[in-house]
């Protein structure tokens, strides 16, 4: 599913799909180019699928016979069954029933929800408000929350501050103290460096983590090759508790071996060699 106000794709819990319902209308009738409304070609196939599905079950876009779609992105080049899926995706016409490697086979909720889920009550919006703001707690533990978002969460949560960053605002929920006192308890960290995934929930808000962290991190997957500073995938490298440098690496399964095309810190490599053993890969 798609979690609300973020591009992002997550698993969640059944019981959170009537929460997503307002978010899903308001991506129908938006102006965003690869989740907004239908284009008059796309609504003219959306109904072609939608029909198709209800007979034939989960299709996938190589299923669909369609036109190529105009760009409009640098890295936007699809077809129009493309985006058209992926639209009702977003607005939750279709549903993820099954992959097959890469390749995502769609079919109707009613086929892939249980009925329950599909018929539960709607909850209000300070009920969906009060999910949300909880949502980016539990996702990352400290964060900046609106006033609005504070206040849906009311007594659940207390402030957080920083003696060195006085002006940075986060909290946590209550029932995550006993772990940030841990934390703030324990022995500083002699674990081997790590890289992180670019959507981490230590470094997903690029705010917090250059204040907390000193790192100006940015995931550059959508940055214009010659405007990038550290590398299409660069990851931030973690080693204990301070980030010391990145690598950008590339896996070549043809010859079993992980790729560093640009790294910074002496523990890049020792990292890349762990990530490539849990990939399989031979060496580095």
């Amino acid at each position: 599913m798609r979690l609300p106000n973020s591009g992002n794709l997550a698993v969640l819990p059944l019981w959170n799909w009537t929460h997503l319902q307002g978010a899903m209308k308001a991506c129908a009738v938006s102006d965003s180019t690869c989740s907004g409304k239908l284009t008059t070609a796309e609504k003219k196939l959306a109904a072609r699928i939608l029909a198709r599905m209800a007979d034939e079950g989960p299709l996938s876009s190589q299923d669909i016979e369609s036109a190529d779609k105009t760009k409009t992105h640098a890295w936007d080049s699809t077809t129009l069954a493309k985006s058209t899926l992926h639209k009702l995706f977003f607005h939750g016409c279709v549903l993820i029933a099954r992959r097959d490697g890469i390749r995502r086979y769609y079919d109707l909720p009613e086929k892939v929800l249980p009925t329950g889920t599909l018929n539960a009550p709607m909850p209000s919006k300070d009920e969906t408000a009060r999910w949300l703001a909880e949502l980016k707690l539990r996702q990352r533990r400290l964060a900046i929350l609106k006033s609005s978002e504070a206040h849906a969460l009311n007594d659940e949560i207390i402030s957080v501050s920083i003696q060195e960053l006085p002006k940075l605002k986060l909290h946590v929920l209550r029932r995550d103290i006993p772990q940030l006192a841990k934390a703030q308890n324990s022995p500083a960290s002699t674990s081997e460096p790590l890289l992180i995934a670019p959507l981490d929930p230590i470094i997903y808000d690029r705010h917090v983590t250059e204040q907390l962290w000193a790192i100006d991190y940015r995931w550059e997957v959508y940055v214009p090759p010659q405007q990038r500073q550290r590398g299409y995938y660069a990851m931030p490298l973690l080693h204990g508790t301070r980030f010391t440098g990145h690598a950008d690496l590339k896996a070549d399964r043809e010859v079993g071996k992980l790729q560093i095309l640009s790294s910074e810190g002496r523990s890049a490599k020792t990292a890349a060699r762990s990530l490539a053993s849990f990939l399989r890969l031979n060496s580095v």
